[in-house]
């Protein structure tokens, strides 16, 4: 922002504190109004007013040169590597975005804005910081001296119009047979673990497949971040960890919501991600009659998130490595595995169903691969019992 502007905005601050009154207590409309009329006096008519008018008003009243992006639809996530070094991703793609902000201390001005509006504290003291906004996104910021180039933001949209699992057909992520699959798996109560890298679109797939889930049921959902968007099932709670306070008290994490849920009386449990010892919860949930209940998790293939339940297991419990995998076998019905690929686009990887144990080793049947686009294996679903008391076909 030039000097100009910036004498205009701290003008406007001065007015509002010579009348006394709080920015909150303006609506926008007389806020831009007050800027305009700053404007008049102080500039030549030549200028785009309206334009600086959009500009002070988003410097002091939102979230500065960021606000357009927070805005833009398309714009899914939102990376700032310092003040004057910005990313978006849209459409799959990320690019370098032509905004900065006018230095690092303008840049932590903003993300104290945005921290101090969800009742979080973020400084040197406390320099990481997870946090959903009032609109759902989510953001994560990390402050020097941890950040070595100024103040690090990454912001996470949250989607105003949820993906459906006909919409992800539509797109080419899946196949119409293996959307049929999983409707019935999930109105039939098999246990779906989501697995997937960082960015493939893991919790987006997870609010889509809760659309099979029948409406008469009651839903619990247990996430970091909440983020699942489930409108048509009444009788859902949500419920979402609590981070420690400053003193590094009252944390409240995923083990603890899932050990809460089952005393509500769910139908079934959706777990926005698993990733240390909360496994053993979630196993022994879905082993003691929560059947229907979904999961995700980070890891490469459907094979490596077996492997890595295996070692989330050992975190939250000392058992041998034969009952982790009795465990579960019994627990965890399918894997479906999410890929991005190289053109950015995201898409269902492999959809394998877990059979047993053989020499040692937990044994997947694959239903679905990905052969430039999602195909059947010829293997057939090996546990039918549930999609038959249903009196479902496969």
């Amino acid at each position: 922002m030039s000097t100009q502007l910036e004498n205009i905005r701290e003008k406007v601050k001065e007015k509002l504190l010579l009348s006394m009154v709080s920015n909150d207590d303006i609506t926008d409309v007389k806020f831009q109004a007050i800027i305009d009329d700053l404007l008049k006096e102080e500039c030549s008519d030549s200028i785009d007013r309206a334009n600086m008018v959009k500009t002070i008003f988003q410097s002091i009243r939102q979230n500065d040169v960021i606000q357009d992006l927070l805005d833009d639809d398309e714009i899914t996530e939102i990376m700032i590597n310092g003040y004057n070094s910005i990313f978006i991703e849209r459409y799959g793609q990320i690019e370098k975005c032509n905004k900065a902000f006018e230095s690092n201390d303008r840049l932590r001005d903003v993300i104290q804005k945005m921290v101090s509006k969800v009742n979080r504290v973020v400084n040197e003291s406390n320099p990481i910081v997870d946090a959903r906004l009032d609109d759902g996104s989510r953001i994560n910021v990390v402050l020097p001296p941890i950040s070595l180039d100024g103040p690090i933001v990454t912001i996470r949209k949250f989607s105003k119009v949820p993906l459906t699992m006909k919409r992800l057909v539509e797109m080419g992520a899946l196949s119409i047979e293996a959307m049929e699959l999983l409707e019935k798996l999930v109105k039939a109560k098999y246990n779906i673990f989501i697995s997937g890298g960082t960015g493939s679109g893991k919790t987006t797939f997870l609010n889509a497949l809760s659309d099979f889930i029948p409406k008469d049921e009651r839903i619990i959902t247990i996430e970091d971040a909440a983020e699942l968007q489930i409108h048509d099932i009444p009788n859902t709670v949500r419920l979402e960890v609590r981070n420690a306070n400053v003193e590094g008290n009252n944390e409240i994490v995923i083990r603890d919501l899932i050990k809460t849920a089952l005393r509500m009386r769910p139908d079934r449990l959706l777990i926005g991600e698993v990733r240390d010892g909360a496994a053993v919860d979630l196993l022994n949930a879905c082993n003691t009659g929560h059947d229907g209940s979904m999961s995700t998790g980070h890891a490469n293939s459907a094979k490596d998130m077996i492997s890595r339940l295996e070692s989330m297991v050992l975190m939250g419990a000392d058992m041998p490595i034969s009952v982790i995998r009795s465990k579960i076998v019994s627990a965890i019905d399918v894997v479906v595995h999410l890929s991005r690929l190289r053109d950015k686009s995201r898409c269902v990887y492999e959809i394998s169903e877990i059979v047993g144990i053989e020499n040692n080793e937990i044994i997947l049947n694959k239903l679905f691969e990905h052969k430039g686009k999602l195909v059947r294996t010829g293997n057939n679903l090996i546990n039918q019992d549930k999609i038959h008391k249903q009196g479902l076909v496969v």
